[in-house]
């Protein structure tokens, strides 16, 4: 399979595609980007034998709405001061964001065959000290949200125009950090911020609902001051408006409803599937559906 870029990433603080495209022309292409994706997914998975593929799919339109439509940030200089800020709180999910960064430039896709290799970069979770585009070690969850609030913190002392997105998974809603930051944000009206809920419903063995009710979810984010945003997390056109839309004075919340497993039927919204590892045969089964 080839996992050429179906976007050419540009040099620049800029994503690779234009405001100036037509939203269908946009949809279209981010559709592409993100088949890529869950292809080089479930091809690492695979060779590695460990991973997480239910999330990596459900989390891979947001990825790739960000990346490639929103994000302002330059591959070749992914220190740069004047960046947006990405955090992945759900750092288990760490697949996916090492294809959208690889497939954005950051680093050779090719080095995407060491997934979880002895001395590879490319670990189980994001380690921002080895690879590039990584701004926040995560993966104890609960941890990315206040990070995030403390960029944006950040961003207003410095009067600087970054933005911080922060992507989180709704099964570690049950943190309590999460409600302390989201309660600071509020408070200060972090309007440079953006939390995105992926909303699959699904966390490791049960159903949120049935581990610790989290609706009416939208309610809760805006009791502490948030603004909040409901879409469609497969709907590129839906996750690129709830992204850029302007907030002034809140921070925003945006709950992407998604499905654990996005892609492949054998695999979607099933909960052994959240670290569960495809067969050689579930590989090739899933190729031909991810077209």
């Amino acid at each position: 399979m080839s996992l050429s870029p179906a976007i050419t990433a540009k040099a620049g603080l800029a994503p690779p595609l234009p405001t100036t495209i037509g939203a269908d022309e946009r949809a279209q292409s981010l559709k592409a980007q993100a088949t890529l994706i869950r292809r080089s997914v479930v091809e690492m998975i695979g060779r590695a034998g460990l991973g997480h593929i239910g999330g990596d799919f459900s989390v891979s339109d947001i990825l790739t709405t960000l990346f490639f439509s929103v994000l302002r940030v330059d591959p070749t200089a992914p220190n740069s001061p004047l960046r947006d800020r990405f955090i992945l709180s759900k750092g288990h999910c760490a697949a996916a964001l090492y294809s959208t960064l690889a497939m954005r430039g950051f680093f050779a896709v090719a080095e995407l065959k060491t997934f979880l290799a002895p001395l590879s970069p490319l670990n189980g979770h994001p380690n921002r000290r080895k690879t590039p585009g990584v701004e926040a070690n995560t993966g104890p969850l609960g941890h990315g949200l206040p990070i995030g609030v403390g960029a944006a913190i950040g961003a207003k002392l410095a009067k600087a125009d970054w933005r911080t997105f922060v992507v989180l998974g709704d099964g570690e809603l049950q943190e309590g950090s999460n409600w302390e930051a989201a309660m600071c944000a509020g408070h200060r009206g972090l309007d440079n911020l953006v939390a995105v809920i992926d909303r699959n419903r699904l966390q490791q063995g049960a159903r949120t609902e049935d581990t610790n009710r989290l609706e009416p979810l939208g309610d809760r984010w805006r009791a502490f001051g948030w603004d909040v945003v409901t879409c469609d997390g497969h709907d590129h056109a839906a996750l690129y408006e709830a992204f850029t839309a302007a907030h002034p004075g809140k921070p925003r919340c945006v709950i992407a409803n998604t499905i654990k497993g996005k892609g492949v039927s054998f695999i979607e919204d099933r909960v052994e599937w959240h670290h569960k590892v495809p067969t050689a045969e579930q590989v090739e089964l899933a190729f031909k559906e991810l077209v």
